[in-house]
């Protein structure tokens, strides 16, 4: 495992469209298929890498409390399944299953999408504005195994929070820091 940080995406980039399989619904998802929203959340993680395995459970929480506030969810797994199985779509979705994810856990088999975010590493979390426009991008909290901080998504949450209280977000963002995408 390489420890990795985000690239950090450009704020005010326009969330790239994707159209992938949902591994919950085994039907394709595309951006302007989800709700309409105050905002929007975009995360890459995997099944198989520690740094989301340790914060997994938060994210699951945060989805349930959150999307009742307006915030929409997506999750992507963009790692290559013929080297890494843990992560193939029918894993994928017996975790979201195990975990009662709330929202699509999608399967980016060419990597495009993540190609298209510049995402770097599992996690990667962005938080998108109701014009679609990245207002966040980097890590949910301080929390990686080991480190012996709180799992409670503190700078995902303030980001959320700004969002739908309509204020600003600082620009002073930390990356996220987990496994690398494993790239074909």
């Amino acid at each position: 495992m390489a420890l990795t940080p985000s690239n950090m995406l450009p704020l005010g980039t326009v969330a790239p469209d994707f159209n992938l399989l949902d591994t919950v619904t085994d039907k394709n998802i595309g951006l302007k298929d989800i709700e309409p929203s105050k905002g929007t959340v975009i995360m890459f993680i995997c099944n198989h890498c520690p740094y989301v395995i340790h914060i997994q459970d938060e994210i699951a929480s945060m989805a349930k409390e959150y999307s009742k506030k307006g915030i929409s969810f997506v999750a992507i797994s963009s790692n290559d399944v013929e080297n890494y199985p843990a992560d193939s779509p029918e894993k994928m979705k017996e975790r979201a299953k195990e975990l009662d994810f709330n929202f699509p856990y999608l399967y980016d088999e060419t990597q495009e999408v993540a190609k298209a975010y510049m995402a770097a590493c599992t996690p990667d979390f962005y938080v998108f504005d109701e014009n679609l426009k990245c207002v966040y991008r980097g890590r949910m909290d301080e929390a990686t195994p080991g480190n012996g901080k709180p799992v409670n998504g503190q700078d995902l949450r303030t980001a959320m929070d700004a969002v739908i209280n309509g204020t600003s977000i600082s620009e002073e963002q930390f990356p996220s820091m987990g496994c690398n995408i494993k790239w074909k």
